[in-house]
């Protein structure tokens, strides 16, 4: 089976007024249907701008990328993904099912689809009730959850996600961390994940991707043999201990080769 995402020698230079500035660097990467993985490395590594170049939210400078076989126009064009952003960009004067809505009011789906469908997401995310809440009625997690309803509203098989639950507490964060498993088990979506936290990559994935600091390159892929059914407490077993450590090391080797 052809793999969701395909980066080939995949690099990405900005041009600004103090120079170029190399955002990635010689980029190989493949992702596999139903795959969960995660990007992690330092502030400024590129992962954030792999994602956005999956999105066509960056063109890139060099190489090539493919989104389930097609250009990241292409798959935009065909909505091929749903994103979810660091903040869960919200309009404060639509109600929670408004905002689901909107891309499938923008796609032009038909009334009662459109209800459908949102009344599925929130189930999905566990907002059921709270279809008729203003976002500021809501926590943050619940936000963050209601974020993440838009991006599957319109049923894409690709979840690309930019630190969703950076912002949230320790407790908070953990609870939805749970529940994205959950959500991933039930709809077998294929995820791309940016963190900065090792246990959270550690936790979510089936594969983790370590990037060097700029220019961002892959530096370490790292399988997880941990099972898919994943309580918290998983995090206090060696097995996770020891995946954690090795994400550790490539963190680490990557700042030497700097």
């Amino acid at each position: 089976m052809a793999p969701v995402v395909e980066a080939r020698g995949l690099g990405l230079t900005f041009d600004t007024a103090d120079g170029p500035v190399q955002a990635l660097a010689n980029v190989d990467l493949s992702v596999g249907r139903g795959e969960f993985v995660s990007f992690i490395g330092p502030s400024g590594c590129g992962k954030t701008t792999f994602l956005r170049v999956i999105a066509d939210l960056e063109r890139p400078t060099a190489g090539d990328i493919r989104v389930n076989g097609l250009t990241p126009e292409a798959a935009r064009r065909a909505r091929a993904y749903g994103y979810v952003f660091q903040a869960a960009g919200l309009f404060p004067w639509r109600t929670i099912e408004k905002n689901v809505a909107l891309p499938l009011e923008i796609m032009g789906y038909s009334s009662r689809e459109r209800q459908e469908r949102v009344a599925r997401t929130l189930d999905l995310v566990n907002l059921s009730g709270f279809e008729r809440k203003f976002p500021w009625q809501l926590s943050g997690g619940m936000q963050q959850r209601a974020s993440i309803a838009r991006a599957l509203a319109f049923d894409a098989d690709l979840l690309l996600m930019d630190e969703p639950f950076g912002a949230l507490d320790e407790i908070v964060r953990d609870h939805l961390n749970e529940q994205l498993l959950e959500l991933w088990a039930r709809t077998n979506k294929t995820i791309c994940f940016v963190t900065h936290s090792i246990p959270e990559a550690v936790y979510l994935s089936t594969r983790i991707v370590v990037m060097s600091p700029r220019p961002g390159r892959v530096t370490d892929v790292i399988e997880s043999t941990l099972p898919k059914e994943r309580p918290l407490d998983i995090r206090e077993t060696p097995e996770f201990l020891e995946i954690a450590h090795r994400v550790r090391e490539g963190l680490r080797a990557g700042h030497a080769d700097e």
